[in-house]
């Protein structure tokens, strides 16, 4: 495995990882618990983007286009 692959896999598995954080997080009642994932998730969170600027500097990874301010207003006149 090229190690292209391998940054883009981790970086899939990091943020597979995230959306179940997020989900033990809401469905915690247990303030103890619920601090220490969030502190977990916050490390997998700076680890994620730690993880993606080395990818994009190296070309492995391409973040989508910029919205112009059109697009946002849209979006946004969606969710209001």
């Amino acid at each position: 495995m090229q190690e292209r692959e391998m940054v883009n896999d981790v970086l899939s598995q990091i943020n597979s990882s995230l959306t179940g954080y997020a989900n033990v997080i809401a469905q915690s009642s247990n303030p103890q618990l619920r601090q220490a994932i969030q502190q977990i998730r916050n490390n997998c969170e700076t680890f994620q983007y730690d993880l993606y600027k080395l990818a994009e500097q190296k070309g492995y990874y391409h973040a989508a286009q910029k919205a112009d301010q059109i697009e946002i207003s849209q979006v946004r006149n969606l969710f209001s």
